[in-house]
Formats: C-alpha cells, structure tokens, sequence
C-alpha cells in the first residue's frame, strides 16, 4: 500500500536549497535546513504529515537517528503519541534490540530499547528522507521483532529514482516530497 499527499506540498521544495556537488561531485544534495528555518513551511510540513495519519490511534512515532529525531517528535505531539528514538549503537542506556542490516556499499547497525514497544502498539516510523529504503526496512524488521503494528512510514523527502519504495511494499509509505535523481 503506498501513499500520496491529499494536497500537494511541492510549494515547500522552494523552501529547500540545492547543494551541487556535496557531499561528493556529482550529487546534488537537498538540504532542509532551509525548510526548518522558516516558521510557515515548517508547520506546514508537520501539519501535513499529521493530516495523514489523523485518526489512526497512533500509539508511537518512531524516528530515526538523527534527523527523525526533528519530525518524528512533532508528529507524535500533533497525534497525542508517544515517541521512541530509533538510535545508532551504543547511544541508549537500557537494554537493546540490536539490528544490522545491509547498505549499497556496506552494513549499518541500529538500535531500540527493548521495553520500547509493546505488543500491538500501532506505530509509524519517521524520517527526513526515503533513498534506497535500507534503513526504514530495517527500523520496521525491528517494530515487528518487539511486536509492534506499523501503521505507516513518514518521509519529508523520498527520492523516487533511487527504489526506496520497493523494499517497502507492505506498509503504508507517505512522502511529502518527491524528486527524481
């Protein structure tokens, strides 16, 4: 099940600076720095993601390390949830889920607290940008080890040439930016 925006956003992307060349020659980077900056776009983003998953009984909003930890905690205030921080090793202090998982070029390694999720709790994972998808496959393998129920994933940013969707087929995908690269 994939999703789409109720209203378009794309207004916000002139709010995004376009960095050629970082942080290698030849990418065109897309910076949000930009959009957080300023107030109107910002609440704009954040009511948007909100609208999708409005009346849902989210229980929690997982965000991803490190700039889930900007959206992630405002959609789950706007949707009276809780939040989890989705971490890199060795960042939380009680007893982990440790998950590696494969990159394009390599292995990363996240984790959670195990008591941060309890069985059947309705869930959405959040991010800032959905590129290959490695990463939020991995957060959710994660969600479903501890028994969690992902209701939805939520990126401001998904970059459609690069596939991200494909490893996510069976969860609901909401995006509110889409650029081909």
């Amino acid at each position: 099940m994939q999703s789409q925006p109720a209203h378009s956003c794309d207004d916000l992307k002139k709010l995004i600076r376009e960095v050629p060349d970082f942080p290698k020659p030849g990418i065109l980077f897309y910076d949000i720095t930009t959009l957080l900056k300023d107030r109107l776009g910002f609440a704009r983003l954040i009511d948007a993601l909100t609208e999708h998953y409005l009346n849902q009984n989210i229980d929690l909003v997982l965000g991803i390390e490190a700039r889930g930890f900007i959206f992630g905690p405002a959609l789950a205030y706007r949707l009276n949830a809780g939040f989890v921080p989705v971490r890199k090793p060795k960042k939380l202090p009680a007893e982990v889920l440790q998950w590696k998982y494969e990159l394009e070029y390599g292995h990363d390694t996240l984790e959670i607290h195990k008591d941060a999720i309890k069985p059947s709790q309705r869930v959405i994972i959040c991010d800032d940008l959905l590129a290959t998808g490695g990463t939020a496959k991995a957060t959710a393998d994660m969600v479903q080890q501890l028994g969690g129920n992902i209701c939805g994933m939520a990126f401001v940013v998904e970059l459609d040439g690069l596939k991200g969707r494909d490893k996510l087929k069976s969860y609901d995908v909401f995006s509110l930016l889409h650029y081909e690269i």
